[in-house]
């Protein structure tokens, strides 16, 4: 299978200019070219643009891109992770559409509407009680503010890697890492970072206290609403686990 520059253009609704700067800046290189100049893409070429286009909606810049790409043999478990990274943004989006399309029935047919109704799957405070029971009021309203004094833009960028780190934790699990291997490891410290992003948090600012992980390990497996964001009770013990021996070598 072999397309032509233009082919792949329309079809993936970019243009010729964009795929000659992927080529420019070594991202993504044509099969080969042709008569007059004119570029030619492979099945190989057409998964890798594949992969490119998914990473830029989760954000990343092309440099960036380039260097995950590069690093990966097999495109395989890179699309997993972007399967597993979709599904979650997919099943988000219905919650949201449901939400509204529920709120559009009531106005329509002149019924009550119910705040908790309404604003089901944009609420951030929904884990407010177990913040509070753990960690004390100060530490909900630190992060409550931190989230409040965003702009959308920045709440849009934290939650697309909130999702993308989940999506890769997931996806790692499915594939039956090792928690102590190295990619579960990357993870870990990721995750950890992630952590320690957040104001109100034990140790914002350092690195989370051991036992603040710790915690939230136990927490990932016992809470169904935590687990669902691994894939379920098996994947977030998959988090667990990796977490642990993170928390213990370097915590």
């Amino acid at each position: 299978m072999e397309a032509s520059i233009q082919q792949v253009a329309r079809i993936a609704g970019t243009t010729s200019r964009t795929l000659r700067h992927y080529d420019a800046i070594g991202l993504l290189p044509p099969t080969r070219i042709g008569h007059q100049g004119y570029r030619f893409y492979d099945r190989d070429a057409l998964v890798r643009l594949q992969q490119i286009l998914l990473l830029r909606e989760l954000g990343l810049g092309l440099e960036t891109i380039r260097e995950v790409l590069d690093a990966a043999d097999d495109p395989v478990p890179a699309l997993r992770r972007h399967l597993s990274w979709l599904d979650a943004e997919a099943a988000r989006l219905e919650r949201l559409r449901t939400t509204v399309e529920r709120t559009i029935t009531t106005l329509e047919e002149g019924g009550d509407l119910m705040a908790e109704e309404m604003l089901d799957g944009f609420d951030h405070t929904r884990y407010k009680d177990e913040v509070v029971e753990r960690w004390g009021k100060d530490a909900y309203a630190t992060s409550d503010a931190w989230w409040r004094g965003m702009s959308e833009a920045e709440r849009a960028d934290w939650k697309t890697a909130s999702t993308t780190l989940a999506a890769d934790w997931t996806a790692a699990a499915q594939e039956r890492v090792d928690p102590a291997s190295e990619r579960a490891q990357a993870l870990a410290a990721r995750h950890v970072a992630w952590l320690g992003s957040i104001p109100g948090t034990p140790g914002y600012g350092t690195a989370p206290v051991k036992e603040y992980v710790l915690g939230l390990g136990e927490m990932y497996v016992a809470d169904p609403r935590f687990a669902k964001n691994y894939g379920g009770e098996q994947g977030a013990a998959f988090v667990r686990d990796a977490l642990a021996r993170y928390a213990e070598l370097h915590l």
